[in-house]
C-alpha cells in the first residue's frame, strides 16, 4: 500500500473504516472460495487482502486508544 493510500485510510471515520473492514472480509472469503475451487489466478491477492484487513484494524485500534 502506498503512503498516499495509507494517508487516505487514516483520514476516514470509524464508520467508514468499519464498512471497509466488512468489505475486505467479504473479499477475503470470496478469494478463499476461489482458491478452494481452483479458480483463483493470483494467490498473492489473499495475502494482500489480509494485510489490508490488518491495516484497517490497526487504525481502528489506534483511534480507540486515543479516545
Amino acid at each position: 500500500m502506498k503512503s498516499k493510500e495509507l494517508k487516505e485510510l487514516k483520514e476516514k471515520t470509524v464508520a467508514e473504516l468499519d464498512t471497509q473492514l466488512k468489505d475486505k472480509k467479504a473479499e477475503l472469503f470470496n478469494l478463499r472460495f476461489q482458491l478452494a475451487t481452483g479458480q483463483l489466478q493470483n494467490t498473492m491477492a489473499i495475502s494482500n487482502c489480509k494485510r489490508d484487513i490488518a491495516r484497517v484494524k490497526t487504525i481502528i485500534r489506534q483511534r480507540e486508544m486515543q479516545a
